[in-house]
């Protein structure tokens, strides 16, 4: 391993980092509108370059439409969360749906069935994850932005060191066929330190130890699996990011990847397994 190129690798992913840190802890922290923008921002970013990445592979999207359909439905989803929608009024977003369908009439293109399942799977892949966390938010009847800052430190704790791991002691292949770098001891490695920082969330905020320390597992399982899968969707469009808005981590899919992949067994663990 060149320990130069390595190092001189961390050190950008660690400044950039920094910055994305203080934009990620200053929006939820100081507001529920701040955590909202937050929310919309990931849902439009990571559809513009999950739609991007499909034009690689000859999937015409007009993009523009199911972009904005997703950050409308994560911000009405907020507003329902809160309390300020009414929750029958996220029925709305139905019929915007099936506005793609409609909408490809107009296109004339030679493949509308690829074209709308890619659109549609787009909003299950971004929009839905964001919108349900909204709800994850403000589980309690309160927004809780501690709560949501454990968890996405949670996803960043492994991810941190699962790299970590894996860079210094990764021997074993875990799915070289998508990712060829994640090893099982790198996460393993993610799993223990991202179970006893959940395990410290619970501690602190004077709660159970177990249902943090299960919350965290979840978010392990699903966020890794949620890195596999958008390595999958990197390979086949033959990009090595999704994007390139943060230097050393690529674009929204690249650093959110696994947050969102885990925001629906998040809120399947919230629902079930309430605290």
């Amino acid at each position: 391993m060149d320990m130069a190129k390595f190092g001189k690798e961390l050190a950008v992913r660690a400044l950039s980092g920094a910055v994305l840190l203080l934009v990620v802890v200053g929006a939820v922290a100081v507001s529920e509108y701040g955590f909202a923008a937050l929310a919309v921002t990931i849902c439009v970013g990571s559809l513009w370059e999950f739609y991007r990445m499909a034009g690689k592979k000859g999937i015409v999207i007009d993009r523009v439409y199911p972009v904005v359909a997703g950050g409308v439905g994560v911000a009405m989803s907020f507003l329902a969360a809160r309390g300020t929608l009414p929750l029958v009024w996220l029925s709305i977003f139905f019929p915007l749906l099936y506005v793609i369908f409609v909408y490809e009439l107009r296109r004339r293109q030679p493949e509308p069935f690829t074209n709308i399942t890619v659109a549609v799977g787009g909003l299950v892949y971004a929009a839905l994850p964001m919108s349900l966390m909204c709800f994850v938010a403000f589980y309690g009847g309160r927004y809780d932005a501690w709560m949501i800052l454990c968890y996405i430190f949670t996803v960043w704790v492994n991810d941190i060191f699962a790299y970590l791991t894996g860079v210094l002691f990764g021997k074993h292949k875990m799915f070289e066929r998508v990712s060829p770098k994640k090893s099982w001891e790198g996460f393993a490695g993610g799993l223990l330190f991202a179970v006893a920082f959940g395990v410290l969330c619970g501690a602190l905020r004077g709660e159970s130890l177990v249902w943090w320390g299960g919350l965290a597992l979840v978010v392990v399982v699903s966020g890794v699996l949620g890195d596999l899968v958008e390595s999958m969707f990197k390979r086949a469009a033959g990009v090595k990011d999704a994007g390139a808005i943060m230097p050393g981590h690529g674009g929204f899919m690249d650093r959110f990847d696994a947050l969102i992949f885990s925001v629906p067994f998040v809120f399947a663990y919230f629902t079930i397994f309430a605290d």
